[in-house]
């Protein structure tokens, strides 16, 4: 049976994402991101796991402007399979907040943790 992971734990690997260390390292983000990988974004444009880890390591790991992230919740949707929901906060480049909730399905592969499917969405 599957040990069902703990809030903080996958918390803490969503972030990881958010550091510029690891956006700018094609090989960490390729660690967190399963085969298959793929993502709505806030955008509205799709991106693909190969596309994904091009884009990051391409911005040179610039980060929204004080990104904050809250309300974090994670629900079991099956053995091995978890739901991380959660709301983000940053400055636009014209100086507005910019608020988006934000879906992440990390499945377990072997030990650890990683992620399927990312969905950011624009809250007005």
């Amino acid at each position: 049976m599957t040990k069902v992971p703990l809030l903080k734990d996958i918390q803490l690997l969503e972030e990881a994402l958010y550091r510029p260390e690891i956006r700018r390292s094609r090989e960490a983000v390729g660690s967190l991101l399963a085969d298959g990988f793929f993502e709505f974004g806030s955008s509205g444009r799709v991106y693909d796991r190969a596309r994904t880890i091009e884009l990051l390591a391409s911005e040179g790991g610039a980060v929204e402007s004080g990104l904050k992230a809250q309300d974090h919740a994670l629900t079991l949707l099956a053995e091995g399979v978890v739901l991380l929901t959660y709301q983000s906060e940053s400055t636009s480049e014209n100086g507005l907040p910019r608020r988006v909730l934000r879906s992440s399905i990390w499945k377990q592969d072997g030990a650890r943790w990683r992620m399927v499917f990312h969905q950011g969405t624009v809250r007005e």
